[in-house]
């Protein structure tokens, strides 16, 4: 194809600019470099693109097609060119973000609407990592951003930590084990335990707390909402263990009571401690719609912290 965005570019320069000298101007060519350039573009085509006798220079029917064909065309491609600037700068593009953590729901809605307010360009897409691996999807370009408690070596992918937390026993205010200033596993044999629905191998209160001592609830129910299984606790239906972020406000409005885990097996102080994870791709971790959400994230669960204190 010998037809170059640089003759479009040509040809519409000269008919705005009404001459040749004041087009190779503004296209930083000389006079006859571009004087040049259309002649090469009419023997290539075998026709001519101006009047040459006329003056100022009038276009052909061939000439007037090509401008016609620029000037559909360079406005398009200036806006594409514009759009992947964008891209580049992290000022668009997409931001799809998977969780692998139900109760993370609680801060991150108010955190997306912060977010679409500074990247109004960036789609957002939200989805739950329970019924498959996000980390693999996560690799492969799929999605671009994970919330997840669990850190894992993996090439190419940057975890930043969001925040810690403690897991907490939370009890109906009247439950027996009310009476104990910290529960262990041996507290939670004869419990129904209220959970997300979630694998039991991908849940802290199983694999390391329960499953060490070889103790089994005597029941496991699922609910999806938070506000569901607060309400199931304080009904006395069960217990439920949950980040201490969760239940701050129900504690303070002394709708259910809470205790923390015995795990003095485990290194460290006792108590179920983790962190929250986002799992992005180490090349776009410095991205700005990627790291301006991750900045909105710690400053939203900061504030909500400083609330609580």
């Amino acid at each position: 194809m010998y037809l170059e965005l640089r003759h479009l570019r040509s040809l519409q320069a000269i008919h705005r600019t009404g001459s040749l000298a004041r087009a190779a101007e503004h296209l930083h060519l000389t006079q006859s470099a571009l004087s040049h350039q259309i002649k090469a573009l009419e023997r290539h085509f075998a026709l001519p693109l101006y009047h040459r006798r006329h003056r100022p220079l009038r276009l052909t029917a061939a000439g007037e097609e090509l401008l016609a064909l620029a000037e559909r065309l360079l406005p398009e491609v200036a806006a594409a060119e514009q759009r992947l600037r964008r891209v580049a700068e992290g000022d668009s593009g997409r931001l799809h973000i998977t969780i692998e953590c139900h109760s993370c729901f609680e801060w991150l809605i108010p955190t997306l609407d912060r977010y679409r307010g500074r990247w109004p360009e960036v789609e957002v897409d939200i989805r739950l990592g329970t019924h498959f691996d996000p980390l693999p999807a996560l690799a492969r370009g799929d999605i671009d951003l994970v919330i997840s408690s669990d850190r894992v070596a993996l090439p190419d992918i940057a975890f930043a930590p969001l925040f810690d937390y403690e897991a907490v026993a939370v009890l109906a205010r009247d439950h027996p084990l009310t009476a104990r200033e910290r529960l262990g596993p041996e507290d939670l044999r004869e419990q129904i335990l209220i959970t997300y629905p979630v694998a039991e191998e991908r849940l802290d209160v199983f694999t390391r707390f329960l499953a060490p001592a070889g103790v089994r609830p005597a029941a496991v129910r699922q609910s999806e909402l938070t506000a569901m299984i607060l309400q199931l606790v304080a009904s006395r239906r069960g217990i439920a263990v949950l980040p201490d972020w969760v239940v701050a406000d129900y504690l303070e409005r002394d709708y259910v009571s809470a205790r923390p885990l015995d795990t003095a097996g485990e290194a460290g102080e006792p108590g179920l401690r983790g962190t929250v994870y986002a799992a992005v791709r180490a090349a776009e971790a410095e991205r700005a719609s990627v790291a301006g959400f991750i900045a909105l994230a710690r400053e939203a669960l900061a504030l909500r912290g400083s609330s609580q204190s």
